[in-house]
């Protein structure tokens, strides 16, 4: 029996800057995530390798070279992916999923392509995978495929796990295809998703549009029964905590600490994304600094920001937004040894990024919604001395979990900046007595020890 895990993306990168291809992995969660599967020795993965190519040949020696790893490239054309993914997925279902409804934009076009590359999908899929394998389908870019697999290929087991919030019926009903999107995504057998929330809003879903009975976790599809349940995803809990053990990062740890003085540090780091209330933090912050003047020249906040998409108007308005108003904050209130805010606009190494988890007394996981947010997970697994505050967006699923952190409403600035000023007076006793119940629910869901139904 062999496992299939199908994603719009491949954990590995193909380019060709000159004459030769370059492969080189992902670091994203979710290849983290699922690559940690070692109970299937016979484990494959389909998904677009991430460049567009026309020549034949082209194809054959990225087949060819990927094969070795067991991966298998669904290969995609320009307009596919600006019309199926920047179009339908990110421009009609994430704002959709994330209550950004006014930033919906429909075209019928991207429905037509959206179906079509989940065909693609599954035809590739359907020339490997074989009666009695099991199938992984994963997230909002291929809602379609795992009904398109039920009819293509018998005998199979087939689970979808949807990585962001599934929205409530009122706003669900919104999107034209709902039907269709809800019939695809009801060809699994198992549909998981990140809390018990987005869990309800599916089975809710499912009965007032479709009017299928449902039982608690169990939804009557025809002669059959999909399973739906909730699946907080983890992270290495043990790469984490044990991080500051390495040389490099210790090394860093100290140089960013030499860098940024003796300041307490508030640490934010959140992909480009106006789901993840990126200006309602700084606007936060501004006003904690004007409200509490005696902490100027003593707290600053270290912020990396990840591109993403910021070729997109929106997404370029967004950056334009955050630069000008960091630029007002530091030009406001810096002085000769202190900056108010610290701005990456990059991705970090492990190293950097496990370096700044160790030294930063709080992080600011505000984001207006979001399906988990390892980030926050991966804070408090970092904070091997036990010491630190998050503070915790109630709109972020890992809220359901992390419970002692600091859980804020992040459109509420007042309230965040009260979490602030709460968790700069937080005695350490009290620091670590909620970090270490929190590392204890990390470590329960670390990925080295989930079990995958």
């Amino acid at each position: 029996m062999a496992l299939y895990i199908i994603s719009n993306r491949l954990p590995l990168k193909v380019s060709k800057p000159e004459n030769e291809f370059i492969y080189e992995r992902s670091e994203g969660g979710l290849a983290t995530g699922l690559g940690s599967l070692q109970d299937f020795t016979d484990r494959h993965w389909i998904g677009w390798p991430g460049i567009f190519s026309d020549n034949e040949d082209d194809k054959v020696e990225i087949s060819s070279a990927m094969l070795k790893e067991k991966f298998h490239p669904v290969f995609l054309s320009e307009e596919q992916i600006l019309n199926y993914y920047e179009g339908y997925s990110n421009s009609m279902i994430w704002p959709l999923c994330h209550y950004f409804y006014t930033y919906i934009q429909y075209e019928s076009k991207f429905w037509e392509s959206y179906q079509e590359v989940n065909r693609l999908f599954c035809e590739e899929a359907a020339k490997l995978i074989k009666p009695g394998d099991m199938v992984w389908v994963q997230d909002y870019q291929l809602m379609l495929l795992p009904g398109m697999l039920r009819d293509a290929i018998e005998g199979i087991s087939i689970g979808y796990f949807h990585h962001i919030p599934f929205p409530s019926y009122e706003l669900f009903r919104v999107l034209p295809e709902r039907a269709e999107i809800l019939k695809g995504l009801l060809g699994a057998d198992l549909i998981g998703f990140h809390t018990y929330d987005y869990m309800r809003h599916f089975i809710d879903a499912s009965y007032r549009v479709l009017g299928l009975d449902c039982d608690l976790d169990e939804i009557n599809v025809g002669d059959r029964i999909a399973h739906v349940d909730a699946f907080p995803m983890g992270i290495n809990y043990d790469l984490h905590y044990n991080a500051i053990l390495d040389e490099a990062v210790l090394n860093k740890a100290e140089q960013f600490r030499m860098n940024f003085g003796n300041h307490k540090l508030a640490l934010s780091v959140d992909r480009l994304d106006y789901s993840k209330g990126i200006l309602h933090r700084l606007k936060a912050f501004a006003q904690f600094l004007e409200n509490n003047s005696d902490y100027q020249g003593k707290v600053s906040l270290v912020m990396v920001v990840v591109p993403s998409r910021d070729n997109v108007d929106r997404y370029a308005d967004l950056k334009t937004k955050i630069d000008e108003m960091i630029g007002s904050l530091n030009g406001l209130y810096s002085t000769i040894d202190w900056s108010p805010v610290y701005y990456f606009y990059r991705g970090l190494p492990f190293e950097e990024l496990m370096a700044l988890y160790n030294i930063a007394n709080f992080a600011l996981v505000t984001p207006l919604r979001d399906g988990m947010n390892l980030v926050a997970k991966e804070f408090v697994a970092a904070k091997r001395d036990k010491t630190g505050v998050l503070i915790l967006s109630e709109m972020a699923g890992a809220a359901a979990e992390l419970k002692e952190a600091l859980i804020i409403n992040p459109n509420d600035i007042d309230q965040i900046e009260g979490a602030l000023l709460e968790a700069l007076l937080m005695p350490e006793p009290e620091q670590k007595r909620r970090m270490q119940k929190m590392q204890k629910t990390v470590e329960r869901q670390s990925i080295n020890g989930q079990v995958i139904s």
